[in-house]
């Protein structure tokens, strides 16, 4: 009969060999000889009686159980942090600024917020909302401490997940079928709008900008109104607009890149450390785990 106990340290490493991509990366996170990673996760798999992860040649991914047990071994060591932290390190307390653009702030961030609130009450948070070249530049400058942002360069920041974005209208107006086709583009970073706009070349689509502006809202009204076709994060398409494609002659879309920015200046604060750890617990897609390693 398999053992029902989960012990800690089995979880902490099997997180650590999704979050490295490899046992010899994972053995030196957790400091321990890689035969002893391989033998924790033996043990935690012959608890669980399922396989967790495919052993592939340089290659491991997640099985259906992986991925189950994931989230639950996230959560679980946060919690676990948070009861360590408060037997021996006292109540966690101090100030926290943390960026976001508006159309993250509601899907992602208020339910780690309201988390986060519930247990370290005397932790202030200030929240920073503006578009993404703006936050990654105050990170940057170590004027905010976090930043929950649009990936700007390849490696930068702790990749979370993968967002896409969609072409979206007013369906009764019809607008995707004029010429110049009038869009409404949120401030997205030099590289992305320069993508989006040549996929529109790419087709021999004329096209003119009809609204640029960081404030997602004013992107949703103007494709409400019939004013224009809105390029907007698949989080922030409202149910009052339709998500076009190939059908209506529009092109695909880039998949953007969603991370997490810290600063240099908050290196050794207990509350950024316990506030980055509650995001990346709460929000990392297991799907996104980097293996360039």
């Amino acid at each position: 009969m398999h053992s029902k106990d989960l012990q800690i340290d089995w979880l902490r490493t099997f997180v650590a060999v999704v979050d490295t991509g490899s046992m010899t990366a994972a053995a030196r996170q957790v400091s321990r000889s890689q035969s002893a990673v391989s033998m924790q996760l033996k043990k935690l798999e012959d608890s669980i009686g399922r396989p967790l992860l495919n052993r592939e040649p340089r290659q491991l991914s997640l099985t259906p159980a992986g991925f189950d047990l994931l989230g639950h071994a996230r959560r679980l060591l946060a919690s676990h942090s948070t009861l360590v932290l408060a037997m021996h390190g006292g109540a966690l307390s101090g100030r926290v600024s943390l960026g976001v653009p508006d159309d993250y702030a509601v899907p992602y961030l208020v339910p780690v917020l309201r988390h986060f609130a519930a247990r370290f009450g005397e932790v202030e948070v200030t929240l920073v909302c503006e578009e993404s070249t703006a936050l990654l530049a105050k990170v940057d400058r170590g004027e905010i401490d976090l930043a929950l942002v649009t990936r700007d360069a390849p490696s930068r920041g702790e990749l979370l997940f993968r967002e896409a974005l969609v072409w979206a209208a007013a369906e009764q107006h019809e607008i995707w079928k004029r010429s110049p086709l009038p869009i409404a583009v949120h401030e997205l970073g030099g590289r992305l709008r320069t993508e989006i706009l040549a996929a529109l070349e790419a087709q021999q689509r004329e096209y003119r900008v009809v609204y640029n502006s960081p404030n997602v809202g004013g992107q949703i009204a103007a494709a409400q109104s019939g004013m224009a076709v809105a390029v907007l994060t698949r989080c922030s398409l409202p149910p009052t607009l339709k998500m076009l494609d190939a059908r209506q002659g529009l092109p695909e879309l880039p998949v953007i890149e969603v991370v997490l920015m810290r600063s240099r200046d908050s290196k050794g604060s207990r509350a950024v450390d316990t506030l980055y750890d509650e995001v990346v617990g709460s929000l990392k897609d297991p799907l996104c785990v980097e293996r360039a390693k």
